[in-house]
């Protein structure tokens, strides 16, 4: 059992900074190694995964269109992973999600990214890039 809950997303100015999180619970950061992820979602648009974690060797994956601007990290005291976004951009507007794949399950390669590859999400958080 894994359980995901997001927070601390909000409205920013394009060039600005914020920090969402995701506290996890369950089989996932207190117990092994395990992947987790975060996707999000924009207006129009289908679910996409921007950063993944392997938190055990902490292994770091991004998609091209956030490398460079977004760090996702844990923070093992506190049992969450959060993604530090930089630079943001209009088109970074989106609900943001963290995810989990199924405990036990190894991630292939090449699927680090892909929304499909995890089975646990939580509820999302709101972060919106105003020009």
């Amino acid at each position: 059992q894994v359980q995901l809950v997001e927070s601390d997303g909000g409205s920013v100015e394009a060039g600005g900074s914020l920090r969402v999180s995701c506290a996890a619970s369950g089989d996932t950061l207190s117990n092994g190694n395990y992947f987790m992820g975060w996707c999000r979602q924009a207006p129009g648009k289908e679910r996409v995964g921007v950063a993944a974690l392997y938190t055990g060797p902490g292994t770091t994956y991004y998609a091209g269109s956030v490398k460079g601007r977004f760090i996702i990290s844990r923070d093992k005291d506190k049992d969450t992973v959060s993604l530090q976004m930089n630079s943001l951009k209009t088109e970074d507007t989106a609900t943001y999600y963290c995810a989990a794949p199924f405990p036990g399950l190894g991630v292939r390669r090449g699927t680090e990214l892909d929304p499909s590859t995890y089975a646990y999400w939580g509820q999302g958080t709101q972060v919106t890039v105003s020009s």
